[in-house]
């Protein structure tokens, strides 16, 4: 293999990544090649260990390194609260708030058909299983407001409620120090659908 073909590998690798066109590609093989190689060492010797260690909890499906997830160990979290987001992304950004003490559900998605995601490709089964359990008595559904996020939230919601299980939805509206002349017309909808009384 030659030097070129080496080169050519490395760019093409990174763009299996997210939002890496070939021009990111290539800056970033250029950094790590020419400025940066003991990060460049750091950073195959990290993502080899990564996918030796780390998999999917056992309860929640979200990322673990034992069979649990860290979240899902904690005797402190409020077992009767489950969560159910569509990716990782969503569980790491609720927790980031500090105010949420339940458990989650992971979906890796949401429903699909015309892309051929339907409940099985979501774990639907595991889903089922968990809310059999007799553990869970509120499932809160904070799925994204596209119209395959609230199929997915309603799927969820018949499936919680056949099982006599309180199914509610996260509010969504206007941002925390927000304008409301900066705010869509979709945003402003859900906001006074989602209306609570006021407390001083």
């Amino acid at each position: 293999m030659s030097n070129a073909d080496a080169f050519a590998q490395l760019l093409d690798a990174l763009r299996c990544l997210p939002g890496v066109g070939p021009k990111s590609a290539q800056r970033m093989a250029l950094y790590l090649l020419q400025r940066d190689r003991a990060g460049a060492v750091r950073l195959v010797e990290a993502l080899r260990r990564a996918l030796d260690v780390v998999g999917q909890c056992r309860d929640c499906r979200g990322l673990a390194e034992t069979t649990q997830c860290a979240l899902c160990a904690d005797a402190r979290r409020n077992r009767g609260q489950l969560c159910v987001v569509e990716g990782l992304a969503d569980q790491l950004s609720i927790e980031r708030s500090a105010d949420y003490r339940g458990t989650y559900f992971v979906l890796s998605g949401r429903l699909s058909p015309l892309d051929g995601i339907g409940p099985e490709e979501l774990g639907m089964d595991h889903l089922a299983l968990r809310l059999d359990s007799g553990e869970v008595n509120e499932v809160i559904l904070a799925t994204g407001t596209t119209l395959e996020g609230e199929a997915t939230a309603h799927y969820v919601a018949e499936m919680a409620r056949r099982r006599g299980i309180r199914a509610t939805r996260i509010a969504y509206g206007v941002p925390l120090g927000g304008e409301l002349d900066y705010v869509d017309g979709s945003t402003l909808s859900h906001a006074l659908a989602a209306r609570r009384d006021y407390v001083d």
